[in-house]
Parts: structure tokens; C-alpha cells; sequence
């Protein structure tokens, strides 16, 4: 027997007035799955996670998290999910304790259990400072461990994790994503938008969204094969750039992708006989290797608008 997924999205579409911020979006979120919503500013994810969290209302289309919908009402909903938003959304001039107590009032949990909650999602982020440590005075880092902790004081079987790292140093990027795998493997869902792309490079399949559109859903490997069936190769110039040889390579309609990476270039070739003269030509102003594509390279081809 199949298992019902975390999160079902049917033909979804949001608009605000004349403008379509969701586009008849639809796809599935599976139990337990780390699941990536990337996309350029405005493309529409913010959106679209409000509709998953009982925030906002959809125009048209169906959605159900963990098995309910808003026919069931939107408490049904934020009853299930846990949201961090992109915006810190503890209250600096607090402590700790008192943040954590406020949002367990607002999701009505007792004392006892609201205790025990906390000093399980306390020693789960390895919080090792006072409870009545202001959050102005925790490190970004910390202040984002204790935004996930909070967000998760009622249980909730989905995270959605809006750009949870935005602002943090590069440890505690990688602290934070430890403390998402860890919630993965103990059943928990996780939804989460990065402009990382070594973190998105983490999650198990990835959605990419561009103007309200989801144009292609994968895991990251099946990504770069489909998005780069044909080698892709670094070009490091021998010696100071043309920037009209650039423009001129840029548009050579044998080269498919072309783009600046710092003082190199990452570009693919037609499968062409002509294509391959051109490539075996540069090495006379390039040198060129043959290289993996990253999901870099498939954001720029396809979010930016530059894909086949």
C-alpha cells in the first residue's frame, strides 16, 4: 500500500489582483523527503509555502498537508507545519525562555509538555547558553538554531524552512543543515528555499520555480544530466580576455551555454561536428577542461532564463 505524501499540490494557482504570483503549479512532497523550492526573487515560492502553512488562501487548485485541506480549515493546516521564515522572527529584546513560552501560549500547549519540548529541541541544537540569555546578545548562528527549535515546539510533521540561512557564516550553515538531516532521518518532512547552492545540493529532490512556474522537479544528479546531456567544459583564458571574442563566443549559435564564472567561463557544445572544431580551436585561447556541472550551472541555464 502506497503512502499518502507529506505534502499534495494540485493545479495551484494564487493571484493578487491582476497579477499571477502562482501559476497552476502541481507536485508532491514525500514523508520524511528534504525537499528543495528554489528560484530567483519574485518567482513565487514565498507564495506558494504561505499556501502550504494556512497562511494564505489559494485562488484556484487543491492542497493537502499531511492529509488535510482547507476544506478542513486552515487550523487544521498550521496545526501540522512548522514555519521559519526568511525574516528572523524572535523578538530580540526577549530571552530565550521568554520567546520560547510566548510561542507555546500561541499554540496553547501546556506547561509539562511545553517544558518537555523545549529541553528536547534545547539539547537537540546543542543550546548551551542561560534560558535568560537575550537573543540580541546570541550570535546569528544560534539565533537561527533557536528559530528552528521554536518553530517545532508543537511537533509539527512538515518544517518549511524559508532561506533558514540567510546572513549566517559558512559553520553555521553547516551546523544548521546537520540539524536538518537529523530531523529527516527521524520522520520529519522538510521543506526549504535556499539561494545556496551547496545546500541545495543536500536535499533529496528539487523543484525550480521561475514567474510562478515550476519548470523541472528532480534530485540534483538528474538535474545536471537532463539539464547538461552534453559535456560541459571550464574555459580559463591564456591570456587577457576580449570582452567582443566573449560576445562572439556568447552567441555562436554551436555553443548552447555559455557563462562568466570569476576569471573563467563554463560553457557546453552542440553535438556537432562543427561544435567540436570550435572547441578543439579555443584551445589556442582557453585552456579548456572538461568539468561536472553543479547546480550553479543549472539555476543560471534554466531559473535565469537561459535553458534549452
Amino acid at each position: 500500500m502506497s503512502v499518502a505524501p507529506a505534502v499534495a499540490v494540485s493545479n495551484l494557482t494564487v493571484k493578487f489582483g491582476d497579477f499571477t504570483a502562482v501559476d497552476d503549479i502541481s507536485f508532491t512532497v514525500r514523508r520524511g523527503e528534504v525537499f528543495g523550492f528554489l528560484g530567483a526573487n519574485g518567482a513565487g515560492k514565498t507564495t506558494t509555502i504561505r499556501v502550504l502553512c494556512g497562511l494564505l488562501l489559494p485562488t484556484a487548485g487543491r492542497v493537502t498537508v499531511g492529509g488535510v485541506g482547507f476544506d478542513t480549515g486552515e487550523m487544521a493546516i498550521k496545526r501540522k507545519v512548522g514555519y521559519m521564515s526568511q525574516k528572523f522572527t524572535l523578538y530580540n529584546d526577549l530571552t530565550v525562555e521568554e520567546n520560547l513560552s510566548f510561542i507555546a501560549s500561541l499554540r496553547k500547549l501546556d506547561t509539562a509538555a511545553y517544558r518537555k519540548r523545549r529541553d528536547f529541541l534545547l539539547k537537540f541544537i546543542s543550546f548551551k547558553r542561560p534560558l535568560n540569555s537575550y537573543v540580541r546578545d546570541l550570535p546569528g548562528g544560534i539565533k537561527q538554531q533557536v528559530s528552528l527549535a521554536a518553530s517545532m515546539l508543537h511537533d509539527p510533521e512538515i518544517v518549511f524552512l524559508d532561506e533558514p540561512t540567510a546572513g549566517v557564516t559558512p559553520a553555521a550553515r553547516a551546523r544548521f543543515w546537520a540539524l536538518i538531516r537529523e530531523l529527516a532521518e527521524q520522520g520529519k518532512t522538510i521543506f526549504v528555499t535556499t539561494h545556496y547552492m551547496d545546500e541545495a545540493e543536500q536535499c533529496d529532490r528539487i523543484a525550480l520555480m521561475r514567474t510562478g512556474r515550476i519548470i523541472a522537479l528532480d534530485t540534483p544528479a538528474q538535474l545536471k544530466l537532463q539539464v547538461f546531456p552534453v559535456p560541459l567544459y571550464e574555459l580559463d583564458p591564456r591570456g587577457k580576455t576580449d570582452y567582443a571574442r566573449l560576445q562572439q563566443l556568447g552567441h555562436d549559435p554551436e555553443i548552447e551555454f555559455f557563462e562568466t564564472y570569476g576569471l573563467r567561463f563554463h560553457a557546453a557544445f552542440r553535438d556537432s561536428p562543427a561544435a567540436e572544431r570550435l572547441r578543439a580551436g579555443l584551445d589556442r585561447e582557453f585552456r579548456v577542461r572538461p568539468i561536472a556541472p553543479t547546480l550553479e550551472d543549472v539555476f543560471i541555464r534554466l531559473v535565469e532564463g537561459n535553458g534549452p
